[in-house]
């Protein structure tokens, strides 16, 4: 991490399994980073993240991302302990869960779980923007990256399907975009990043993985080293923008 994160505090948010959990670990280990903490819905699904609970610099905390009234509670729990934040890390998402699957065609789109899609993927990260936005606001170089997804690139939009997917994850990147625009004026020294961590060996991409080409299905490991070098990496100069797991641009 940036030299100027030394005793830094960061907040991992869906933290309970898969990437978000991977991003708790290592940033346990970081030495830059004095406190870490880790938000997760139930502590049934969380089980291997509550086992990492007697780790001095962790702080777990129950938090539902889609309701605002939790993120703020969130934001004034962290304000009680911290003077501020200096990473934050959004990795809430969700591609299929029981009857939510992805759409292979029109005849399959449902409101009901196309509401679902962008409640989950794309409201929790603009809910995190506005009540974290104070904590956020420090003298040194302070980073929000949210995981996004390369699927939900419009221009790069060959394939079709995944209709609530690509489109809530558009919808958040344009949310996020939009964002970094006033925090550019508010927090100038923060940098808002929307980040395709690639196929990852998690829950998520299981059902899908067969489909994957060899060497582009990444342990949970290497994709959170990719993505936080992307974000030790990136300067004022990038907030707002789209970047993959190899630190290239996305087209939106």
């Amino acid at each position: 991490m940036a030299q100027t994160w030394q005793q830094g505090n960061a907040l991992v948010v869906g933290a309970s399994q898969g990437i978000g959990l991977g991003f708790v670990r290592h940033l346990l280990a970081d030495d830059r980073f004095h406190r870490v903490f880790a938000t997760y819905r139930q502590p049934e699904t969380a089980t291997d993240l509550l086992a990492l609970q007697n780790h001095p610099k962790l702080h777990c905390l129950t938090l539902e991302a889609t309701e605002e009234g939790e993120v703020a509670q969130l934001a004034a729990k962290i304000q009680a302990q911290a003077a501020g934040l200096d990473l934050v890390v959004n990795c809430v998402g969700v591609l299929h869960q029981g009857s939510l699957q992805p759409e292979k065609s029109l005849r399959q789109i449902d409101v009901d779980q196309l509401m679902q899609y962008f409640q989950i993927n794309s409201v929790p990260g603009i809910l995190l923007a506005k009540h974290l936005q104070s904590l956020l606001r420090q003298e040194g170089r302070t980073v929000f990256a949210n995981l996004s997804a390369k699927i939900g690139s419009i221009e790069d939009n060959r394939l079709g399907g995944w209709y609530g997917y690509r489109a809530s994850k558009a919808a958040l990147n344009m949310l996020l975009k939009t964002a970094a625009i006033e925090y550019g004026r508010k927090n100038p020294h923060t940098v808002i990043l929307a980040l395709h961590p690639g196929t990852t060996d998690t829950r998520l991409s299981e059902p899908f993985q067969r489909n994957v080409p060899p060497g582009k299905l990444f342990s949970i490991d290497r994709t959170v080293t990719q993505l936080l070098t992307i974000i030790d990496n990136a300067t004022e100069a990038d907030n707002g923008a789209f970047f993959s797991w190899d630190g290239s641009r996305l087209p939106w």
